[in-house]
């Protein structure tokens, strides 16, 4: 079982890890995002963790891609709406929750510090070019996904987080202001059980957002109740349904 998957499962059996907490950023941070009025607005009561498992026969790399091309429009829609408000003046770094600076790396390993608005900009001409070239995202009928396909849509889906946790952190009184915050947390959720489903973040990429992620979570219905409705063929992919999940000893 994956350490995502162990993650929402400790948490809705009231476990918590017992590790130490990351180090806290030097002054204290205004976290609008977790303030109860916030934190609840949403556009569905949709049940996330049934939305996003696989269905039977379908394609695991169909699935992936489909979701892939499916957040990065979203997201950049929601960065659309903020993005007057992303300057190189008022953003001049690429920041995220606890003051966490992201920087671009190139293909030699180079790293690069740039404005956030340069930096959503970098990565969405690297996204679009991706899942342009079909031979990364194939769209013609019998054609195979790259033995790296996996890979390059957990690179994708790390830059698409950056880009959302910067929302959070600097933008997020905008969408406040503009009554959009139920959308932006909507779709958050949805991005962040999704990549936990499938493991396409490592927890340290999320931990700048545990507790806006833990409060959203929250408020969704319990997985375990999903256990015995639909989907209950016994099934040995891990990816084809979402019951009978089990916490590990090790991790509570």
């Amino acid at each position: 079982m994956t350490s995502g998957v162990l993650f929402v499962i400790n948490f809705w059996k009231g476990r918590r890890k017992d590790k130490d907490s990351p180090t806290p950023p030097a002054q204290e941070e205004s976290k609008r995002y977790l303030e109860d009025t916030c934190i609840k607005e949403r556009v569905t009561d949709a049940d996330f963790f049934r939305l996003v498992c696989l269905p039977h026969s379908l394609d695991r790399n169909e699935w992936l891609a489909t979701h892939a091309i499916s957040f990065f429009n979203h997201v950049n829609l929601v960065y659309g709406v903020v993005s007057e408000y992303c300057t190189s003046e008022g953003c001049s770094a690429m920041t995220g929750p606890g003051n966490v600076q992201f920087l671009w790396y190139d293909d030699k390993g180079k790293k690069y510090k740039y404005s956030a608005p340069q930096y959503v900009d970098i990565v969405t001409t690297n996204i679009q070019r991706e899942i342009s070239d079909e031979t990364v995202f194939p769209t013609k009928f019998g054609q195979t996904f790259p033995s790296t396909f996996e890979s390059t849509v957990k690179k994708i889906h790390k830059y698409l987080f950056q880009v959302l946790a910067h929302i959070y952190h600097v933008h997020y009184s905008d969408f406040v202001t503009l009554q959009m915050h139920g959308h932006l947390n909507s779709l958050f959720t949805h991005f962040m059980v999704f990549n936990i489903k499938f493991d396409l973040l490592e927890e340290k990429d999320y931990e700048v957002v545990q507790d806006l992620l833990k409060g959203l979570i929250q408020l969704l219905p319990d997985p375990n109740q999903n256990e015995g409705k639909e989907n209950t063929a016994p099934s040995t992919d891990k990816d084809s349904n979402c019951v009978s999940m089990e916490v590990s000893p090790t991790h509570i």
